[in-house]
């Protein structure tokens, strides 16, 4: 049996450009954004003159739905009543190698239908599309349709009337500018609009003498305020239009459809070489999630920017603690997309709007990228332009609230992101350009790193918590980090400085963490509680030996006395867990059977989880239900086992 997804990922282009299937047929609900508002893309086939509805609600009897599956990058459906059997095939291109075309906001419906009964059909194929998917919300304002001239395909746009670009930020919106493009190719293919409940439709039909190709896609004119540049997208920055886009997707469907099967085809066996099948399954269902929650935009400066969304954990843009546990996947397939997620970190902590000697939480808010918004002293930055603001100066303590940072967890994982970044494809030049600050952020993490003071950490879901064992493990591999960095250019001298703190915070961790049973604690003051010490797993990734074998290993063992019905929590403090700290946990253990239990309850969560929504990395461990977050980027710390094995990050081999 394969994972049942939570929800299946249809359309997956961007934090706005998403449309998933929370039913496990596909005629059973109408299909939503990832933040579970309607965005309704409905499908039904016209036989003979009957029609049959196979996607979304409505009145129309179904063709019965025999078949579903999914990898990496597509989703394909089967239907069947007596006359045919139907086909579709999502997919979504989102090929790491080829920015160009991850960041082509273009998504694709492959349709085609055999006969079941061996006679021949009149059959007829209807895709349309609600306004929901150009609005916040239908009905905000009057939207405008337009059919577009393409060769070889029929084409039309809708849009709100009123074009406002970049005009909101925050967590649960959708886009309200820009044009939706729906297509279908073939000499007999026809594109419209009508209206219904309330809404306008864009809609093409086609007949299916062959198979037909449905293009879903976005223009949205610019995809990110950066620091008060409308930057495009990377598919465009030299000016390409969306129409060109269309064409160009149109033919070279099939050389994409076939090099994103082998894609997929890989990731699924070093899946399955890494950690079993159903981790390789997991890895396959996050695949598209992760990364469609980012945008690859390029700044005036001639830079790639990657920037993600906190989805329904605040809506901040390029978030440290974000890109922190999601940067596995990214390390294998493209880290240039890693040093995209860091870009606008080290931009803003360059501005005079950020005086502290420790790294920065975020750059924005979803899509405005235009400075920290976490901890921020005073309210109403839904729309607020901090960089350009004449209200704030350069004094740090009106600006921002000490106690809502997270000190020695940003600075932390700034310092293993760079080095984990460079040791994956030998880019030492990134690192270098930054030393002046990661050698402030590394004095910041032996100075308070130790016994890190009362303060928060990524899951500040969880509160303040001072003396947090798994944060100075943080720490310590932060440091080690720098040491790494300074190795990698030639200076030894300093590598050896910081690899013997590292090693002496390491030493005097597992002195003070100790729970005396070959367990060890959630906070140093805290005897007889236990945590998930996810930070250690670097020390595992580089091979930097600071932990002794027998500490781990005494640690993790001791992990599964706590298990619920599905996996470890977190910590002692509640029976929630995280999904990629579960597996960053697992990772550490040797054994590939061990791993295996340690993940199958994850599997099991979600194959059972009521909570219909794209993957969550926040649930009880005792129901499965989704406790908060979905659609995270997180979700592409799963990919960790997969690095581990892979072992392109080993100093040793560097």
């Amino acid at each position: 049996m394969k994972l049942r997804p939570p929800s299946t990922p249809l359309i997956t282009i961007d934090p706005f450009f998403s449309v998933w299937s929370n039913a496990d047929k596909l005629y059973d609900a109408d299909t939503v954004h990832w933040t579970g508002k309607r965005n309704d893309v409905c499908g039904t086939v016209t036989i003979d003159g009957e029609s049959y509805r196979f996607m979304g609600t409505g009145d129309e009897p179904v063709i019965p739905q025999v078949a579903f599956d999914y990898n990496a990058l597509s989703t394909k459906y089967t239907f069947k009543n007596e006359k045919i059997t139907l086909r579709l095939t999502f997919t979504s291109p989102l090929l790491p190698s080829d920015l160009d075309l991850l960041s082509r906001p273009v998504s694709y419906l492959l349709v085609s239908a055999d006969s079941a009964d061996k006679k021949k059909h009149d059959v007829t194929v209807h895709i349309c599309a609600s306004e929901e998917l150009c609005l916040d919300t239908a009905g905000q304002s009057k939207v405008v349709t337009e059919k577009v001239d393409i060769p070889d395909m029929a084409c039309i746009r809708m849009g709100n009337e009123v074009q406002n670009v970049l005009n909101r930020s925050g967590d649960d919106h959708r886009i309200d500018w820009g044009y939706l493009y729906l297509a279908a190719s073939g000499d007999n293919a026809e594109c419209g609009s009508c209206t219904g409940d309330g809404m306008t439709y864009v809609h093409v039909s086609a007949d299916l003498t062959s198979d037909v190709l449905v293009l879903f896609a976005y223009d949205d004119v610019k995809s990110i305020d950066y620091f008060g540049d409308h930057i495009p997208s990377y598919w465009n920055r030299n000016g390409k239009t969306i129409t060109k886009a269309l064409s160009e997707a149109l033919y070279s469907y099939e050389e994409t459809y076939l090099n994103c099967e082998e894609f997929s085809e890989g990731l699924f066996i070093d899946g399955v070489r890494a950690g079993g099948k159903k981790y390789a399954e997991m890895l396959e269902l996050a695949y598209r999630q992760s990364v469609a929650a980012h945008k690859v935009a390029y700044t005036n400066d001639g830079e790639i920017v990657f920037i993600s969304k906190e989805c329904f954990s605040n809506g901040c843009a390029a978030t440290v603690d974000v890109s922190y546990p999601s940067i596995p996947l990214y390390l294998i397939y493209n880290p240039e997309l890693v040093r995209g997620m860091m870009r606008p970190i080290y931009k803003f902590a360059a501005s005079k709007h950020w005086q502290f000697d420790f790294a920065p939480h975020d750059a924005g808010k979803y899509p405005l990228v235009t400075g920290q918004v976490y901890g921020l002293q005073k309210g109403g930055v839904e729309n607020y332009h901090l960089t350009r603001s004449a209200e704030y100066g350069e004094d740090k303590d009106g600006l921002f609230n000490i106690d809502r940072q997270m000190p020695v967890e940003e600075c932390g994982n700034m310092l293993i992101m760079e080095a984990a970044t460079m040791l994956a494809d030998g880019n030492v030049e990134f690192p270098r350009s930054h030393m002046d600050i990661l050698e402030q952020w590394v004095q910041y993490l032996i100075k308070y790193g130790y016994d890190p003071e009362n303060q928060l950490c990524t899951d500040d879901f969880a509160g303040h918590l001072a003396h947090n064992c798994n944060l100075t493990l943080k720490a310590v591999m932060g440091v080690a980090s720098f040491a790494i960095i300074n190795k990698a250019l030639g200076d030894s001298k300093t590598h050896n400085k910081y690899m013997a703190e590292a090693k002496k915070m390491a030493e005097s961790w597992c002195k003070r963490a100790s729970n005396g049973d070959g367990s060890y604690r959630l906070a140093f003051d805290r005897p007889g509680t236990f945590s998930m010490k996810y930070n250690a797993v670097w020390d595992k990734i580089f091979g930097t030996k600071l932990f002794p074998e027998e500490v781990i290993s005494s640690e993790l063992f001791s992990n599964f006395k706590h298990f619920n019905p599905y996996g470890m929590p977190l910590d002692n403090r509640s029976d929630y867990t995280k999904s990629d700290w579960l597996v960053w946990t697992a990772t550490m253990l040797d054994d590939d059977d061990d791993f295996g239990k340690f993940v199958a309850p994850l599997w099991d969560a979600y194959n059972k989880t009521e909570s219909r929504v794209p993957m969550t990395d926040w649930y009880f461990t005792t129901t499965a239900h989704q406790r908060g977050f979905q659609n995270r980027t997180v979700i592409g710390g799963l990919f960790i086992r997969s690095l581990r094995y892979l072992d392109k990050l080993n100093i040793e081999n560097s």
